[in-house]
């Protein structure tokens, strides 16, 4: 298998960061792009350098190099995750603007018909926003907002994040132990008065 994973100038590059991660353990094949906004924030956020998250791709493409492979159908990828996605990546790509590697790629998977999983991370949302969702949404993409779970009981961040990472993974077919699955049964406690 091999994927295009973008990171871009939303906070939350921790998601992107674990789904490298994990890729690489499963030895995935990965083609990373990191926006420019996105290099200052795995520092600023994370503590790590951008140097040691580029050791977790297979390969590292330059965001402002249009004439890379990723931005031609031509190119061979399973799917491609941008994670987190900014709301100007997110507005790039409802409206066919493609001004950058990231936004081109995720381009040619719209049209070459291929996945293309946006993680959106931001709140609240205005009203332009919900809109460029829906457009992204009717173009092709899958929206899965970083909106992590409760009902296993993250004990951590870490497991907050494992859970986003999981379900990208699910979405990919790609099999992972990141999160206990819902389980279809919650026990009832006595919540009468007195009890």
């Amino acid at each position: 298998m091999s994927l295009i994973v973008a990171i871009t100038g939303a906070s939350g590059v921790i998601y992107g960061i674990r789904l490298l991660e994990v890729l690489n353990q499963k030895r995935i094949e990965t083609h990373l792009i990191v926006s420019n906004i996105a290099s200052k924030l795995i520092e600023y956020e994370t503590g790590k350098t951008i140097s040691k998250i580029k050791k977790l791709a297979s390969k590292i493409y330059d965001v402002n190099d249009l004439a890379a492979l990723p931005s031609t159908g031509s190119f061979k990828v399973d799917g491609m995750v941008i994670i987190p996605c900014s709301f100007k990546t997110l507005s790039a790509i409802a409206h066919g603007y493609a001004d950058n590697l990231i936004t081109r790629a995720a381009d040619v998977m719209l049209k070459q018909s291929r996945p293309l999983i946006l993680v959106p991370r931001e709140t609240p949302l205005n009203l332009i926003h919900l809109e460029n969702l829906v457009q992204a949404k009717k173009a092709g993409a899958i929206i899965l907002p970083a909106m992590p779970a409760f009902y296993f009981r993250p004990k951590s961040i870490d497991a907050m994040v494992d859970f986003i990472v999981g379900k990208v993974l699910e979405i990919l077919n790609i099999p992972h132990d990141l999160y206990q699955p819902w389980r279809g049964k919650i026990e009832h406690k006595d919540i009468s008065p007195g009890a």
